[in-house]
């Protein structure tokens, strides 16, 4: 199956590093035009990549957790294609409830900035355009995972399912749930050099596959949505975690 992406514009919020890093090469390969935001400058990444791909890339600071500063990106970037929102931290305290602080930044981060990514971009999103939401196999099942985490990715999910209802037929609307992903600096990473026997220990328990996912993996999956091959997916919420969820 080929699948082309040749002078599609494609705006990654959250697009720098892990999976959004990874979506971002995958469409670049694919010879669409990306825009990539993030909340943190990377030089030395931006280099790298406008040295590869010149004309195809280009970088924008802001934080998707106010939209103003996402309104001025879209100004600048005008019209395209294909919106992938990916930022998200599922690093928390470990109480029941958190106090409001620690949930509302938690929030902001998990849910709002893909409301002003939808909020600010959609009317920018040419015709037969396509949105996706990377959500959290967190926001389907109970495993343990921060509160309002878990909250903030159930609520992604039923936010992408309501829009694509209401911004059909113009724009389909998907998200994605991936499981344990792996990559460097990641949580996975982080925890791999603290206790590997624990991190073994709940991949043999919890995940059929016995593995961790890559950020290929899901850039593929996203990659696959905003093709013509999915011309008919539009309000689903696709898991890719190995087969560690249970619910039907």
């Amino acid at each position: 199956m080929q699948i082309n992406f040749k002078d599609k514009i494609v705006v990654v919020v959250g697009g720098t590093r892990g999976i959004g890093l990874a979506i971002s090469k995958s469409f670049l390969v694919l010879d669409a035009i990306v825009h990539i935001i993030s909340r943190h400058s990377n030089f030395e990444l931006e280099n790298i990549l406008k040295l590869e791909y010149k004309n195809k890339v280009f970088f924008y600071t802001a934080d998707s957790t106010v939209e103003s500063n996402l309104q001025n990106v879209a100004n600048e970037i005008g019209n395209f294609d294909i919106l992938v929102s990916n930022v998200g931290n599922g690093k928390s305290d470990s109480k029941s409830i958190n106090d409001p602080n620690v949930w509302n930044l938690s929030w902001d981060i998990n849910f709002t900035s893909s409301l002003n990514s939808a909020r600010v971009f959609s009317p920018f999103i040419n015709n037969s355009g396509v949105i996706t939401f990377i959500s959290s196999i967190a926001g389907i099942e109970n495993l343990n995972a921060p509160t309002e985490y878990s909250v903030a990715k159930s609520a992604i999910n039923t936010f992408s399912k309501i829009l694509s209802h209401k911004l059909a037929p113009r724009i389909r609307v998907n998200s994605i749930a991936p499981g344990n992903i792996y990559f460097k600096d990641g949580t996975w990473d982080l925890k791999n050099a603290e206790n590997p026997k624990l991190v073994s220990e709940m991949l043999e328990n919890n995940v059929p596959l016995r593995r961790f996912g890559k950020p290929e993996e899901v850039a593929d999956l996203v990659l696959f949505l905003s093709s013509e091959k999915a011309e008919f997916i539009t309000g689903s919420c696709i898991t890719i975690d190995g087969g560690q969820t249970k619910s039907f």
